[in-house]
């Protein structure tokens, strides 16, 4: 008791004293004070959703579909990555295009404008129209110009090598991504030669993460064994490819955050007479998982959230033990006595 009594005192003798000099108490604190601040609401980054889309020769239409369907829901993707027939319409998206204007496109693209054949012991299509058309689309931005971040991935012919195109033209490296070999000659870059992506990457998911998705929506249009013999030398040779990448692709798969599957496994690898029905499809997918990307985004918001309520708590309970610790001699007798104020504890 005695103590205290003393501490309390010296506390009144002290603001008295200060009172006697006369004068306002100054608004600024004086050098080595305790300053305490104000802390401040932390803000969480938004949510940025990549889209990994695969290759499937015409099936790839369904792309359209599916990304409208996440645009109309407040849920555009932010970063794209796009594998055979998902780097055509990847391109297009990434470079400024809504799904409509896409669609647009889809409807009244002629396949003179992309296909190009050529008698070759490397394939029968050179690819040469269809990397002029893509550029023609994305008004020649190369890759690292785009809108939207944007990789594409091809298969490097020499050694199985899986490469991911995240600069230079843009055309080039979706045609190197969409040569099914047989069919599309091999594409020189470099001292190398490329081939479709679907036999390293069949979708891309690995790509959409390493561009900084925080979700990874995986759409997968591959071909599947289904017991059935191709009908035609394309069928067969897109049914080996998805033989070849079907483990390979089920691993990547499994590493999404929302996976989509429209029905277009019935749609010919070179059947456009069927894009209108594969982007429906692609809308009707993409609609039946919509809920499951709700919760995925609800659920890493809330993570976020609590994460930055959790660190701006230890901030807090940080400044105020560097607050108590820089207090003056007579601050902190005062604290003692349950006098001084100047440290206000976090809540």
């Amino acid at each position: 008791m005695r103590l205290t009594h003393l501490l309390r005192l010296l506390a009144l003798g002290a603001a008295a004293g200060l009172a006697a000099c006369g004068g306002t108490a100054p608004t600024q604190p004086a050098a080595g004070d305790a300053t305490p601040v104000a802390a401040t609401p932390s803000t969480t980054p938004p949510i940025r959703i990549g889209i990994a889309l695969g290759g499937g020769a015409a099936k790839g239409f369904a792309h359209i579909g599916v990304i409208k369907m996440l645009e109309a829901n407040g849920l555009a993707p932010a970063v794209v990555s796009g594998t055979s027939a998902g780097s055509v319409v990847g391109a297009l998206y990434a470079s400024g295009m809504n799904a409509f204007e896409m669609q647009e496109k889809a409807v009244a693209l002629d396949e003179a404008k992309i296909r190009d054949l050529q008698l070759s012991s490397g394939g029968l299509v050179l690819g040469q129209k269809l990397e002029d058309y893509v550029n023609e689309q994305v008004r020649r931005k190369p890759l690292e110009q785009m809108a939207k971040p944007f990789v594409v991935v091809a298969t490097r012919l020499e050694d199985g090598e899986r490469t991911v195109f995240a600069r230079g033209n843009t055309g080039q490296a979706v045609r190197a991504s969409s040569s099914v070999p047989g069919v599309f000659q091999p594409v020189t870059i470099g001292k190398y030669h490329f081939v479709d992506g679907g036999i390293v990457s069949p979708v891309p998911v690995d790509a959409a993460r390493q561009l900084g998705a925080d979700i990874v929506i995986a759409v997968d249009i591959s071909n599947k064994a289904r017991g059935q013999t191709p009908g035609n030398m394309l069928g067969a040779l897109n049914q080996s490819i998805a033989i070849m990448g079907q483990k390979l692709g089920q691993a990547e798969l499994a590493r999404a955050d929302v996976i989509v599957r429209p029905q277009v496994l019935d749609i010919g690898a070179a059947d456009f007479s069927q894009r209108a029905n594969a982007i429906v499809e692609g809308e009707k997918a993409a609609l039946a998982v919509m809920p499951q990307i709700r919760e995925r985004v609800a659920q890493l918001q809330a993570e976020r959230a609590k994460a930055a309520a959790q660190a701006q708590q230890k901030a807090a309970e940080a400044q105020y033990q560097a607050c108590l610790d820089n207090r003056s001699r007579l601050q902190k007798l005062a604290g003692l006595a349950k006098l001084d104020d100047s440290c206000p504890a976090p809540k």
